[in-house]
């Protein structure tokens, strides 16, 4: 049997710039949306609560989609997806 070879296992995957544009619009549009538009449509659309637990619930959003955002990149990374 042979070893097998160690540039194989060193591939990288590369993308395209078609694709590194089309999956950067994406990200910056999916950010935007989580972590600017989410909280802000709490902030200014539920009245049914007091000020102070409408800022805790968008600053909980705000960290949520932070923290979901930072592992469904790490996920894609490693899957070489981007």
């Amino acid at each position: 049997m042979t070893a097998p070879d160690e540039r194989e296992s060193d591939a990288i995957s590369v993308i395209g710039w078609g694709r590194a544009a089309l999956t950067t619009a994406l990200v910056v549009i999916v950010g935007l949306a989580v972590l600017v538009y989410g909280p802000n449509m709490v902030l200014t659309r539920v009245h049914s609560i007091g000020r102070s637990a409408r800022v805790a619930v968008a600053t909980a959003i705000f960290a949520c989609g932070l923290v979901g955002l930072a592992w469904l990149l790490r996920r894609l990374q490693r899957r070489g997806l981007i």
